[in-house]
């Protein structure tokens, strides 16, 4: 549920974390559309056949496709949305651990912390399945939550917050 506190908006009770599925998801629909901007991108500056032959030139246009990719998470992440297009879709936000909103230094670090995710077998994009807040390695170093509902501020209707625990 949400509350708001003048210009900033908090969550209050009980968040429905983003699952590992749902999450996967968010990155199929995400890394469609950033191949849709970067395939044709990589063929018009190197040609099909020209990744080997070029090494300096390949290693410039993975440079300028990693910036693409990082612009796309960070902007879109720290933006009023809250989300990338994935997310968007998905009805997932990310969120600082208050609930607040995440600024685009907060959403870069997310972003590179993510490679640490991957360089370590990928376990730390696992861990969103078996940890208690569904937080990934780059979720936790950068104190970040991946919540069901959408921003306040994008005049959509926020998901409701979880039913109350059965009594005990």
């Amino acid at each position: 549920m949400w509350k708001h506190r003048g210009v900033q908006t908090v969550m209050t009770g009980t968040a429905i974390y983003a699952g590992f599925w749902r999450r996967v998801a968010a990155v199929i629909i995400d890394g469609l559309l950033l191949s849709i901007v970067e395939v044709p991108l990589n063929i018009g500056l190197m040609g099909a056949d020209e990744w080997a032959r070029n090494p300096s030139r390949a290693s410039a246009v993975s440079t300028l496709t990693t910036v693409i990719s990082w612009l796309y998470y960070s902007l879109l992440e720290s933006s009023s949305k809250q989300a990338t297009v994935g997310k968007m879709a998905l009805g997932i936000i990310v969120t600082d651990m208050d609930g607040r909103r995440i600024s685009f230094g907060r959403a870069t670090g997310r972003y590179f912390a993510k490679i640490l995710s991957a360089l370590i077998l990928g376990i730390g994009f696992l861990m969103v399945a078996f940890t208690e807040k569904k937080q990934g390695l780059h979720d936790i170093l950068a104190g970040t939550l991946v919540v069901k509902g959408t921003a306040p501020s994008s005049g959509g209707p926020a998901l409701p917050p979880p039913p109350p625990p059965p009594p005990v």
